[in-house]
């Protein structure tokens, strides 16, 4: 594991104005039906790559962080069976499941090796599909993974394992869900999942808004996200157990170039599973985003963008190490990372030397200000560069 870096903030685009969800179109990939958004290339030498959104999200999870990216990448962003627009699995949803629906329309539309990135749910897709099928992916940009380790508490997720043993809780929650409206379930995800629930643009939240009253419409809307969550609890379960095919130990067979993200204030999956994932994955570089929560792409996506250049161009120069030997399994650590906060001025290091610039906000420059001190205590790498987003 290495420090990651931030390329100059030109390299990206910052649009004046959120752009709509890109459109789509749906495909047959063997016997399910998928969602695919597609954002176009805005310069001739982009290269292929297919973004998969996390747990109750969607391809437009991906809106602000393909358009910063169209220079450089021509996006395919999926709807996971059971969400956005694909309808539900034609089969029990389990991680590998997904990572070979994934897998068939990387074939099927011949765009392979693709640049893959995932968040969350969508994370721990991408990673199983990078170790099982490496000559899909060129490279793999994991957000906050729902990758499982051996300590539970470092997981929301891994606390409710032993709920997918209650009789009937499947009904309860669904009954419970169902009743919400789209503003609370809107106003729920943003207060999970985004450290400053303030920032989120207005035309972001109505869009928001209208999906999530088309979701609630849809009769299979609850079920598919409680069978979709107790698949990732599935491979969570599984990891407590010595298996030569549970996502930790396939994580240390992933060998393209990687690019770790993780928001210090993630309420879903706790920061201080970030260096045990870059760690455990051989090629890989870490950075942590100061006041960001679980969807760094969404909260800072021209932060997110220029870690993603700097791993393109580190591919292109050759200087990406690929490592073919997995490294050992290593427990929870203090090893280096890089910390960010995507509002500072200055990419600095826990030593305090500059490492690049800060960014821009999502929509536009801002003035740079001095971030507000973080009110929890959480270790962070010893090594960690910090940036201000």
């Amino acid at each position: 594991m290495k420090r990651a870096r931030l390329s100059d903030p030109d390299r990206v685009r910052h649009p004046d104005w959120p752009h709509p969800p890109w459109p789509g179109t749906e495909h047959t990939v063997g016997e399910q039906r998928i969602f695919v958004r597609s954002t176009p290339a805005t310069h001739p030498d982009a290269e292929p790559a297919v973004f998969l959104h996390g747990l109750g999200g969607s391809a437009q999870n991906w809106t602000d962080l393909a358009d910063a990216m169209s220079d450089h990448l021509e996006v395919q962003a999926l709807d996971l069976p059971g969400f956005g627009h694909s309808p539900p699995a034609a089969q029990p949803v389990t991680i590998p499941r997904l990572s070979r629906i994934v897998a068939s329309w990387i074939v099927q539309s011949g765009r392979g090796p693709v640049h893959l990135a995932g968040c969350s749910l969508g994370g721990a897709v991408a990673s199983h599909l990078a170790a099982t099928r490496p000559g899909l992916v060129r490279s793999l940009t994991l957000v906050s993974p729902a990758l499982p380790f051996r300590n539970p508490r470092r997981s929301r997720q891994a606390k409710f394992v032993p709920l997918m043993a209650v009789p009937g809780l499947e009904h309860l929650t669904e009954r419970a869900l169902a009743q919400r409206t789209p503003e609370e379930v809107v106003d729920a995800i943003y207060q999970g999942c985004w450290a400053e629930p303030d920032r989120v643009h207005p035309q972001r939240r109505q869009e928001s808004i209208e999906e999530a009253r088309r979701r609630l419409s849809l009769p299979w809307n609850t079920s598919a996200y409680i069978q979709t969550f107790r698949g990732l609890l599935g491979s969570f379960a599984q990891s407590m157990l010595p298996s030569e095919s549970s996502l930790r130990k396939l994580a240390g067979r992933i060998t393209c170039p990687t690019l770790v993200i993780w928001g210090k204030q993630d309420r879903i999956l706790d920061v201080r599973l970030a260096p045990n994932v870059a760690q455990v994955i051989p090629d890989s570089r870490l950075i942590i985003f100061n006041r960001c929560a679980h969807v760094a792409m969404m909260e800072y996506p021209q932060a997110v963008a220029r870690a993603m250049v700097h791993l393109l161009d580190e591919i292109h120069d050759n200087t990406a190490h690929v490592v073919a030997t997995p490294l050992p399994n290593i427990e929870e650590s203090e090893a280096g990372s890089a910390r960010v906060d995507p509002e500072a001025t200055q990419v600095r290091d826990n030593e305090g030397n500059g490492a690049g610039d800060a960014t821009s906000s999502p929509f536009g420059r801002v003035n740079h200000r001095e971030a507000p001190k973080t009110s929890d205590s959480t270790p962070l790498p010893s090594r960690a560069t910090s940036v201000h987003p």
